[in-house]
């Protein structure tokens, strides 16, 4: 059981790291709006982008480990 619980809990951790993630990636999105609508093309947007690109990715990868850990926990039961 304790092997379970332990699953279920690194299952939370990448649920609230995921949330995380999106709460930041929709705020440089928008910020990349503000600054394209404002035709600031400059350093801090391509950043912003190159972070945006980054933050995707490691979305991706929080993915893919919650859908690791979800079939641990079928494999366990």
């Amino acid at each position: 059981m304790a092997k379970l619980d332990e699953i279920k809990e690194i299952l939370n951790s990448l649920r609230v790291a995921m949330s995380i993630a999106f709460g930041i990636f929709v705020l440089v999105i928008g910020k990349v709006v503000s600054l394209y609508s404002s035709n600031l093309i400059d350093e801090i947007f391509w950043t912003s982008i190159v972070l945006a690109v980054i933050i995707l990715l490691v979305i991706y990868i929080i993915v893919k480990k919650i859908a690791q850990k979800t079939r641990e926990i079928r494999d366990i039961k």
